[in-house]
């Protein structure tokens, strides 16, 4: 046990380790809203651009987005979604995930600009145990970002493999 000074040690103190949910916490028919959101800047948009090889003029090149009916460069949309799916972590999958299964349905309804702040909540749309994994189950998660004005900016299905609750310690 680590001594802090002007602490006394606890041997019976209880830990708390922030986690994801279990497939048995998670529940259809409920809507989790996820905090904080996250602002996002043309600095963040141009290095996941240039990070993940995407030269489009449209989220790099100022001039020539201007000339678009946007205006001004837009957000990578694969940024949009990534941060959509982070939001979600610490809420419900840190720690309890297997995988992700695969992503599918993903829409993108409105255009992110740098600067817009983006909102997650998650839908669990369903959830099995899995027949191939004991102790784990598939869910299927709906995300959808919003922006600061309550814009829906992304909506992404989601299938996870996810870990069960341990069996309690005897």
């Amino acid at each position: 046990m680590t001594r802090i000074e002007g602490t006394v040690p606890s041997v019976e103190q209880p830990v708390i380790v922030q986690r994801g949910l279990w497939f048995e916490e998670l529940q259809t028919g409920v809507l989790y809203r996820h905090a904080p959101g996250r602002t996002i800047s043309e600095a963040d948009n141009t290095l996941f651009s240039t990070l993940t090889m995407n030269p489009q003029s449209l989220h790099l090149d100022a001039a020539a987005s201007a000339a678009t009916e946007f205006g001004e460069r837009l957000v990578n949309s694969l940024l949009t979604m990534s941060v959509l799916v982070g939001l979600s972590v610490g809420h419900l999958t840190q720690g309890t995930i297997v995988a992700n299964l695969g992503f599918s349905d993903v829409t993108f309804p409105a255009p992110v600009r740098a600067g817009d702040t983006v909102y997650g909540e998650t839908e669990v749309l369903d959830k099995r145990l899995s027949k191939s994994r004991p102790g784990q189950g598939i869910v299927t998660f709906r995300h959808t970002a919003r922006n600061q004005h309550g814009d829906v900016v992304a909506v992404v299905t989601r299938a996870t493999l996810m870990r069960s609750a341990p069996a309690a310690a005897s």
